[in-house]
């Protein structure tokens, strides 16, 4: 009876040994290593910065007076366009024509005086010579002569002056341009005592604008004359505008302890759309490559493991600073490259692989159900060096 129980139970223990082992080998899943690739082809790879600016005209003038009045006239306004030489207001002329008035009057008797003196001075002259009169005498005639010569001098400084000054009370335009402000009313009186109060700004050409922008230090040394440069102001926020850099300026200015230098961006406005004071929101094309030979920058950052390629073997290649991998028959092959300009997403490749291969980027390990990615980079990336939102500084 013993006997038959130790049957059964080995029997017993076969049986729960070939379920388990049954359950186990269904609930195994199968893996199977699947490389992510990607085509060796060309594009578009562009660096570029972004800052912020000021529409501006690229000429304008402040037009002030140099003599001290009311304005009597005003003959333009704002918007006003203008000629050069055109009369655009006038001060009060009373004083400055009485000035006038007086300084001639002053001419003349300077005249009269020189008119008598040097008569009298001939005259001192023929006595000395003969000896009739002391040289003391003839030396005072000779001393007033010349001190009248001096005073009808000065006295045509004076008239010429006080002509000046009249001609200063018409005021005009000194170039073509448009009226951009008036800082004056007929009536008001301006003091020209200390310094030249203003009274018009004109610019010369609302055609050809340009824009200043606060380029950050750490970007500047990237910015040379002769780059693209697309910007888009606040007023149209659906058109793009265009234009180039012109200037780099030397001179750095600080604010709130960040250091910015200005650059100047021509901007054509035939359309009259760019107004003085907008403010533009810049993005300068540093480096700009088209139709380059490129790879996903995905594929310089793949390095194979023996983990991650399933049956493949791994054919290296030694001392390569840069490198990418494709798939032939049963090996993964490293092919070194040397590379060009970046932006974050593609990386120009000058020579070590052909347009049309298909590089990695990634493994995948798919199983009977489902696929996991273990690639160390994401499928989607976003390039560092794209235009960030208008107004930052940063790359």
């Amino acid at each position: 009876m013993k006997k038959i129980s130790k049957v059964w139970l080995a029997v017993a223990i076969v049986v729960i040994a070939a379920v388990v082992a049954f359950f186990l080998s269904g609930n195994k899943k199968k893996e199977e290593v699947q490389f992510v690739t990607e085509t060796v082809k060309t594009a578009n790879i562009e660096n570029s910065i972004t800052a912020t600016g000021t529409i501006e005209p690229v000429t304008s003038v402040t037009v002030g007076t140099q003599v001290s009045g009311i304005v009597n006239k005003l003959y333009v306004d704002y918007n006003s366009v203008v000629k050069k030489g055109q009369v655009i207001a006038e001060l009060d002329k009373t004083n400055l024509i009485s000035e006038l008035n007086t300084a001639k009057a002053n001419l003349a008797s300077a005249e009269s005086s020189l008119s008598y003196n040097s008569s009298n001075y001939n005259r001192y002259a023929t006595l000395y010579k003969q000896g009739l009169i002391a040289k003391s005498d003839y030396d005072q005639a000779r001393l007033s002569y010349l001190q009248a010569k001096e005073s009808v001098a000065s006295a045509r400084e004076s008239v010429q002056k006080a002509q000046t000054n009249l001609g200063y009370a018409t005021i005009t335009s000194p170039i073509d341009g448009v009226v951009l402000s008036k800082s004056v009313e007929e009536g008001q009186t301006v003091a020209a005592s200390f310094s030249t109060p203003e009274l018009f700004t004109i610019a010369r050409d609302l055609t050809n604008m340009q824009v200043v922008a606060n380029v950050d230090e750490a970007d500047i040394g990237n910015v040379k004359t002769g780059e693209r440069v697309s910007f888009t102001v606040d007023a149209y926020p659906d058109d793009m505008f265009s234009g180039t850099v012109k200037q780099v300026r030397q001179e750095a200015t600080t604010t709130n302890n960040v250091v910015t230098y200005e650059v100047v961006i021509s901007a054509p406005n035939a359309d009259l759309k760019l107004k003085p004071g907008l403010t533009a929101n810049v993005t300068i094309y540093t480096q700009e490559s088209k139709g380059v030979l490129s790879v996903s920058s995905k594929a310089l950052r793949y390095t194979p493991e023996k983990e991650t390629v399933g049956d493949k073997k791994i054919k290296d290649v030694a001392n390569a600073k840069n490198k990418v991998w494709t798939i032939e028959g049963n090996y993964v092959v490293a092919h070194s490259v040397n590379i060009g300009i970046t932006d974050g997403t593609h990386t120009q490749i000058l020579s070590g692989i052909k347009q049309g291969e298909k590089v990695i980027t990634g493994v995948s390990v798919k199983t009977d159900d489902t696929a996991q990615d273990t690639s160390s980079s994401t499928s989607s990336e976003s390039s560092p060096f794209a235009p960030s939102h208008p107004g930052g500084n940063k790359k």
